[in-house]
C-alpha cells in the first residue's frame, strides 16, 4: 500500500514516512536553488529571465504626506508626517456596509481614509477614530491627497530647464483650481 505525503510525494511500502519526507524536502530545496541530484539544473521560470533595473516596471503604492495643521493626540503630541497607500476596490466597498456611512454618506471619506493611511507620526495605528478627530483643514487635505494618488495617479514629472539645464520635478496635476 502506498501512502502520500503532503505535497503529493508517494511513500513506498517499508519506507519510513520521515525518511521520504526528508528526501522530498531536500529535493524541493535543491530544485529551488537549481540543484538536482548534486548537479546544477537549468534555470526555469520567471527567476531565470535576466532583468535590468530599467526593464522592471515598478508601481509605487505608498505616498508620504505632511498635514497642514497636524493631528493632536490625547497627550497633546502633534502628528503631521505620514503615509497613505493606494486604495483597493475592497477599501472603497467595505465602508458602504458601515452603519455610520449609511446614516450619513459624508462619513464615507472618514472610514475610507482610516483604511488607507498607513502611518501618522508616532501613532501605533491609524483608524477612522483618528481621522474623525482631525482638524477640518487636515481632513480636506487628506481627501484631496487621496483623490490625487488614486484617481489621477502620479502627477510629478521630471523636467530640465532649457536655459540652465537644471533638472527638477513639477506637479502636472496642480493642487488648487486653475493650477496646472
Amino acid at each position: 500500500m502506498k501512502r502520500s505525503l503532503p505535497g503529493g510525494a508517494a511513500v513506498a511500502p517499508g519506507v519510513s514516512a520521515s525518511v521520504s519526507a526528508a528526501s522530498a524536502a531536500s529535493a524541493e530545496a535543491g530544485a529551488a536553488v537549481g540543484v538536482i541530484d548534486g548537479a546544477p539544473a537549468a534555470p526555469t521560470g520567471p527567476a531565470s529571465v535576466p532583468t535590468s533595473p530599467s526593464s522592471v516596471d515598478t508601481l509605487r503604492t505608498e505616498f508620504e504626506f505632511e498635514l497642514p495643521r497636524g493631528y493632536v493626540d490625547d497627550a497633546g503630541v502633534v502628528h503631521r508626517r505620514g503615509s497613505m497607500r493606494l486604495s483597493t476596490a475592497r477599501d472603497e466597498l467595505v465602508p458602504l456596509r458601515d452603519v455610520r456611512v449609511r446614516e450619513n454618506p459624508a462619513y464615507l471619506s472618514v472610514v475610507l481614509l482610516g483604511r488607507v493611511i498607513t502611518r501618522l507620526g508616532t501613532l501605533p495605528m491609524v483608524h477612522d477614530g483618528i481621522v474623525e478627530n482631525m482638524f477640518a483643514s487636515d481632513l480636506a487635505f487628506l481627501q484631496d491627497f487621496y483623490e490625487q494618488i488614486n484617481a489621477e495617479g502620479h502627477t510629478l514629472a521630471s523636467v530640465t530647464c532649457p536655459n540652465c539645464a537644471q533638472d527638477f520635478e513639477i506637479d502636472l496635476g496642480g493642487s488648487r483650481l486653475g493650477e496646472s
